[in-house]
């Protein structure tokens, strides 16, 4: 018999065996009954979408997109397809190619496998999971203020103790236009202390510059 290579999974896509896998399925539990209290409803979308979707949803101009998707062709019809790195643009493709939004809002929530090609390290992994709710169609900030209860309400719920809420925002379409002028009148006088990369996004996403790993 030829000697074969020793199978094994990919680095940073690992393996959840019994015992670990009692403790997702009851993570998983308590979410769903949860998610029922707040009259959020499963979504279940494709692990593989069209690559535009993510380009455009997620934005040409950031890390995930640039670096950090499992894109790939499909040589039975030439499409490019992508494993989804996150959840909220599948379930907004679903939402408006169903049209679900056809009689009011909808509470949806999802959970499910996400995939980014970047380097495994403690805490950060290749295929990870992720829980994620949205309503989709509602006016006003009432429904921000649900979402942020919902998640206090789990973080309750799942024992979690050692946290603390802050809430960010950089305020109306107006201020954030001001804001982001105001950020590359800025760094345009840095210009000289910032790499390649940094200057290619000052312009068509400035935000994305204070991501950075150049000190």
């Amino acid at each position: 018999m030829a000697k074969t290579d020793k199978l094994s999974a990919v680095k940073g896509m690992n393996d959840i065996l019994p015992g670990e896998s009692a403790r997702w399925e009851w993570l998983e539990a308590q979410v769903r009954d949860l998610m029922g209290r707040f009259a959020y409803r499963n979504v279940r979308t494709p692990i593989v979408e069209h690559t535009q979707l993510f380009v455009r949803g997620i934005g040409e101009v950031t890390d995930i997109v640039e670096k950090e998707m499992y894109s790939f062709e499909d040589k039975l019809n030439g499409e490019r397809l992508t494993l989804r790195p996150e959840g909220t643009a599948s379930l907004v493709r679903a939402t408006i190619e169903n049209n679900l939004l056809y009689d009011g809002g909808k509470r949806m929530w999802y959970l499910g496998p996400m995939f980014r090609h970047e380097r495994p390290q403690r805490g950060r992994y290749r295929q990870f999971h992720q829980i994620g709710a949205e309503a989709l169609g509602f006016a006003g900030p009432d429904v921000d203020a649900e979402l942020i209860l919902l998640a206090v309400a789990l973080w309750k719920r799942l024992g979690l103790t050692q946290w603390r809420l802050e809430i960010n925002s950089l305020g109306q379409p107006e201020e954030r236009k001001a804001h982001r002028e105001a950020l590359i009148a800025y760094l345009e006088q840095h210009t000289d202390v910032m790499d390649e990369e940094a200057k290619r996004r000052m312009y068509s996403n400035p935000l994305r510059v204070l991501d950075t790993k150049n000190p």
